[in-house]
This record gives C-alpha cells, structure tokens and sequence, in this order.
C-alpha cells in the first residue's frame, strides 16, 4: 500500500522537522521546502496529498502558494493547511478564501495537526 504524500513548506528548519516527524512516524511520505517557489515547484513535481503551508515565507508566501496550486487543481487537487502564526479574523477569512481546507495556528498541538491532517485525508 502506497503511503500519502505530504510537502511542508515553511522556513523555519526546526518547525519543518518537528512536522516531518510527525508526519513520517504517522505513516507519511514527506518533502520539505523552505520557500513558497520551492515548495510550488515541489508540489508540481511531487503531487502531494496534503501540502501544509507557513503564510510568511521568502519568496513566495503560502497564500500565493495556495492560491497558484487551486489554479492548478485538476493536475493534482491536494489538500492545503496553513500553519501559520497569523491569527487575525480576517487572516483565517483570507486563508479560506485562497483556497486552505484547514487553519492551524502556531503554536499547534502536535497530536492535533496530525489529526486534522488524518482526517482531511480521510474526508477528501
């Protein structure tokens, strides 16, 4: 059986292992990058199930990030998270709007962002 594929895209390299972690020891195939250009790059050539996206990032925030992988749906329709520290109404409001399935703020519960990621998965 095949396991699900999960892209982290966040630039803080100790908030990338803790999720990687995570992640793999809950049965997951995960990719890291450190920018949304990166971590766009990746998803196209990776095709993740799930892509949990940081909104400030270099290059490319997670907002463009998620609103360039909506726009590229139909090749590979995965389920987008921000995790993110921006925790404003009107942030979440924007998250949704950009095409998230999820909002996680950080800090997060690690048994929490991988339930949610689970149950994403299982809904989609």
């Amino acid at each position: 059986m095949n396991r699900p594929v999960a892209l982290v895209v966040d630039d803080e390299p100790d908030i990338r292992s803790v999720i990687t972690f995570l992640l793999d020891r809950a049965g997951f195939e995960v990719h890291e990058e450190s920018n949304g250009v990166a971590g766009l790059a990746a998803a196209n050539e990776t095709h993740p199930d799930v892509v949990l996206l940081d909104w400030m990032m270099p290059r490319m925030d997670g907002i463009e990030v998620c609103r360039a992988l909506r726009r590229n749906d139909c090749r590979h329709p995965a389920t987008v998270i921000l995790l993110t520290a921006k925790a404003q109404q009107s942030d979440i409001e924007l998250g949704f709007a950009a095409g998230a399935q999820d909002y996680i703020m950080k800090p997060f519960s690690p048994s929490e962002l991988v339930s949610r990621v689970q149950m994403l998965l299982a809904q989609a």
